[in-house]
C-alpha cells in the first residue's frame, strides 16, 4: 500500500502572510520543513501538497509566478522533491469543490496516485485543512506554524480530537517513530 501524506503549503511548508505570498522571493520555508519532507521521502512516503491559492483570482500573482514558487520549493528539496502539487486558484465565494474545505484537490491526488487517502495523514494550519481531511476520512494534524495558533485560539469543537504539533518536523518525527 502506498503511504501518502498530504500537506497544506502556506503555513506548513512555507511561511504564511496575511498579505499573501506573491513571489518566489517571498516564498520562504518554515524552519525544518524541507528536512521534514526529505525524511518522509527517505522513509518511502509519497508527499502531495493541496493548497488554496486565491491570490491568482485576486490578481496578486499569476500561474507562472505560482509555478516559480513551487520550483523554488522543489529546488530546496534536492533529489527528493514533492511528488504532486494540487492547487485551487479560486475565491471562497466561487464555491468551487476544488477549494478546501471542498475535497476536489484530495480527489485529484487520489486519482493521480490510484490510491485512497482514507486513514492517511494530512497536515494543515487552518480549520479548512482539518475539515477536508475529515471529509476524506484522513487523519488530520494541526501545526502551530502559519495560522495554526489563530486556528487553535478559535477553540472550534472540530479541533477537540485533532493532534496538535509545533511544526511539520514534529509531525514527521512522530509518524516515523
Amino acid at each position: 500500500m502506498t503511504k501518502i501524506i498530504v500537506l497544506d503549503r502556506d503555513g506548513v511548508i512555507n511561511e504564511d502572510s496575511d498579505d499573501f505570498i506573491k513571489s518566489a522571493d517571498e516564498w520562504q520555508p518554515v524552519a525544518g520543513s524541507m528536512d521534514a519532507i526529505k525524511k518522509l521521502k527517505q522513509a518511502g512516503w509519497t508527499v502531495a501538497v493541496a493548497t488554496n491559492q486565491s491570490g491568482i483570482a485576486r490578481g496578486y500573482y499569476d500561474r507562472a509566478t505560482l509555478t516559480s514558487m513551487h520550483q523554488k520549493m522543489q529546488s530546496l528539496l534536492v533529489d527528493c522533491g514533492v511528488d504532486w502539487v494540487s492547487f485551487a486558484p479560486y475565491l471562497s465565494t466561487d464555491n468551487s469543490p476544488a477549494r478546501k474545505p471542498g475535497v476536489g484537490m484530495l480527489t485529484a491526488i487520489e486519482q493521480r496516485f490510484g490510491s485512497c487517502l482514507e486513514k492517511m495523514p494530512m497536515v494543515g494550519d487552518t480549520l479548512a485543512d482539518i475539515q477536508v481531511a475529515r471529509a476524506k476520512g484522513m487523519q488530520p494534524y494541526l501545526v502551530k506554524t502559519g495560522k495554526g495558533l489563530r486556528t487553535l485560539a478559535k477553540a472550534d469543537n472540530e479541533l477537540l480530537d485533532v493532534p496538535v504539533f509545533d511544526d511539520l518536523n514534529a509531525v514527521v518525527e512522530m509518524l516515523l517513530q
